[in-house]
């Protein structure tokens, strides 16, 4: 299909429509006709399935099915947003809703306050992480979903929703609850990492509305605390609006600067997004940290100071997201985001790492091939590539977690134990200065012993599929004996395993613990100190390499 102009594409949907059987123009093209004739036939289908099919096809469900698995055969990130989701889609870009300000969960039966929100309803009312919630305004919630119960839950802010909830096995307790609108903060900690070298800290977790003005006042506020340099921290951000993106770069990049271009298939929405202010700091030391959860809005920003040579980046590389998305409006306020553009960051590259224009043998996004790939070059020369996220100046790997982590936390006796604490010890010293003292350990070593959770080890799974190998090839009668001493050897000895990966137990223990009374805030004060990421990024800012690994002097690690 030829490239068409905005105005082109609005003069044909205008004047393409046909009245009676609303068929589109022939004239405008062959497209145009096969647009109307699979229109026609879809519309017949649909109604015909609705007449006839032996069983009731809610009508409502079956088109969103439809609609659904159309959209699916794109990309994961245009979907058709009904009414009904209206507010989940309000939350995604402004970070804001009404309620009483908690995170529930589902556990077996019963649905809990999994963490309340500093400063919010359920937090000022006394509800604490691991109360059950057994009615809202009358209705029983033992059975629902945690979408059903969210929706209960959520409200206009400033009416009243009474929740019925009871602690450990005390009789329940009426809760009368006046709904706020909840926001969710982009920058949900900032504060001086290290003091004596003048090193400020700041987290972002989305790309709401309000993201440019939080960063704002967080830049602001850690210079006036004393920063000199500044550890920007972007793991697992997953994106948001474009626009603050760019408002974000600006706050370190000079004005007029080019920080991304989309290009699409409408000439309209080719468009360079540059620079629009003075920088609130040129030329501070600045170091951002992502990982592979950091994606769009994140890419951009860390994609546009690396490409600028204005800052150094940290830890893994990204997820790959390079397309753009807007929303469009549809009948009876429903809405549609469809991808529109790819974007470009300053030297020229684009970082979609999937190509959803070829397809394997099941159907999977391909990757772009290594052939396929291309050099750019930074402000400072310093080589670059497109088409795989963006790749840290300085890389960090996460250390795997041991199998035993894994399996206390998947059966929630981090959680569980957390919440017995809080029951059992009214305060515990500052979220920074915390730690697991061998008495608190001692105790959780009690607490597990008779508590049920499951894990194997990479060892384990691998003899998994020795013994499918040899039950297939018919080696396993005559091997049964010196598997089953294998196995035995290789079973995780629970108790072992406590002991050996304590430090890491603690870690994520520690975490848990200190969110019972400090909340968001206080995991994040809690988890720095220890932090691989954060513990490079210091080390880059104080020993002077920044400045070389910026200039192309000094490779990173």
């Amino acid at each position: 299909m030829a490239r068409m102009n905005l105005r082109s594409w609005k003069l044909w949907t205008v004047t393409g429509l046909i009245s009676a059987g609303g068929a589109l123009g022939i004239a405008a093209g062959d497209s145009f006709f096969e647009i109307s004739k699979n229109l026609e036939i879809f519309n017949e289908l649909y109604k015909e399935l609705n007449i006839y099919y032996v069983d009731d096809t809610k009508p409502g469900e079956l088109m969103k099915t439809g609609i659904d698995a159309m959209l699916e055969s794109l990309d994961p990130y245009t979907e058709y947003i009904p009414e009904s989701q209206m507010e989940d889609y309000r939350f995604m870009t402004t970070g804001q809703y009404g309620g009483i300000g908690a995170l529930i969960k589902k556990k077996g039966n019963t649905m809990q306050v999994s963490e309340p929100y500093e400063g919010y309803p359920a937090m000022k009312a006394g509800l604490l992480a691991g109360d059950e919630l057994i009615e809202i305004d009358g209705r029983v919630v033992g059975g629902m979903d945690t979408e059903e119960v969210s929706k209960l839950l959520k409200g206009q802010a400033g009416t009243a929703v009474k929740v019925l909830a009871r602690r450990d096995q005390a009789e329940p307790k009426l809760y009368t609850l006046t709904r706020e609108e909840i926001k969710i903060p982009d920058v949900p900690y900032k504060g001086m990492i290290d003091p004596a070298n003048k090193v400020g800290y700041f987290k972002l977790n989305s790309f709401t509305q309000t993201a440019g003005q939080e960063v704002r006042t967080a830049i602001k506020e850690l210079k006036d605390q004393g920063a000199e340099k500044i550890i920007f921290d972007l793991r697992g951000n997953g994106g948001g609006l474009l626009r603050e993106a760019v408002n974000i770069v600006n706050f370190f990049v000079a004005k007029n600067e080019l920080v991304v271009e989309t290009k699409g298939k409408i000439a309209e929405w080719d468009k360079p997004y540059k620079t629009l202010s003075e920088p609130l700091d040129a030329a501070i030391p600045l170091v951002v940290l992502v990982d592979e959860g950091s994606a769009s809005a994140s890419e951009i920003v860390s994609g546009a100071l690396q490409d600028l040579d204005r800052a150094v980046i940290i830890g893994e590389r990204t997820y790959g997201k390079g397309l753009v998305q807007q929303t469009r409006d549809l009948y009876y306020n429903s809405k549609l985001k469809v991808t529109v553009a790819k974007y470009y960051i300053p030297s020229g590259r684009c970082i979609q790492k999937l190509d959803y224009s070829h397809r394997d043998s099941i159907g999977k996004a391909i990757v772009f091939a290594d052939s396929t790939l291309k050099a750019f070059k930074t402000r400072n020369g310093r080589p670059v590539f497109d088409g795989r996220g963006i790749q840290p100046d300085v890389k960090v790997e996460e250390p795997e977690l041991p199998k035993v982590v894994g399996g206390l936390y998947t059966a929630d006796i981090f959680y569980d134990y957390a919440n017995h604490y809080r029951r059992t010890h009214d305060s515990i010293p500052p979220a920074a200065t915390f730690t697991i003292t061998e008495a608190i350990y001692q105790d959780f070593l009690a607490y597990t012993k008779d508590k049920q959770y499951d894990y194997d080890t990479e060892s384990m799974e691998k003899l998994k599929e020795l013994v499918d190998a040899a039950k297939k090839e018919r080696y396993y009668d005559h091997s049964k004996t010196a598997i089953d001493a294998l196995e035995k050897e290789l079973a995780p000895d629970r108790t072992e395993d406590l002991k050996l990966f304590r430090k890491d137990i603690e870690e994520v223990l520690k975490n848990e613990i200190v969110a019972r009374y400090y909340f968001q805030t206080g995991r994040y004060v809690a988890s720095l100190n220890d932090d691989p990421y954060v513990k490079k990024a210091l080390e880059v800012l104080n020993n002077g390499t920044l400045t070389g690994i910026l200039s192309g002097s000094v490779k990173g690690q």
